[in-house]
């Protein structure tokens, strides 16, 4: 990682709440390891985000709009402290394609910043994206 990414690391919104997530994220993994599907960890990290105090929203409906006409709903996995999209995924590597999903719902929910984490992979895996860039700003590893 070059200097300017990670000064660029440093000044990132909503970064409290980001490590919380973070750490919860990582307590979760450390817990039960890769090899589980995605509701797995999706209920473990709901007791997480609960035991350690974080606000969240499980299963969010977002309703989906074109041109002022609803044509769809979608669910975030969590949204937390009402600032940050969490999405969770349990596969062997993420892709562009995810990220792009993760830009969209941020463009749907009008926030700025989310976190994919990825439970599959050893050490766990977890990618900030925004919405106002093509690629995620941030690698965290646990």
């Amino acid at each position: 990682m070059n200097q300017e990414n990670r000064k660029a690391g440093k000044d990132l919104r909503g970064r409290d709440v980001t490590q919380r997530i973070i750490a919860a994220a990582i307590a979760v993994h450390r817990e039960l390891g890769p090899g589980f599907l995605e509701s797995v960890y999706e209920q473990a990290l709901a007791v997480e985000f609960a035991l350690s105090g974080i606000q969240f929203v499980r299963q969010k409906p977002i309703a989906l709009f074109y041109k002022d006409h609803q044509i769809g709903e979608h669910r975030l996995d969590f949204l937390v402290e009402d600032q940050i999209v969490v999405e969770l995924k349990a596969i062997s590597a993420l892709e562009d394609i995810h990220f792009a999903i993760g830009r969209s719902y941020l463009k749907a929910t009008n926030l700025q910043d989310g976190l994919l984490l990825n439970f599959a992979t050893a050490p766990l895996t977890i990618k900030r994206f925004c919405r106002e860039s093509a690629n995620p700003v941030a690698d965290f590893r646990s």
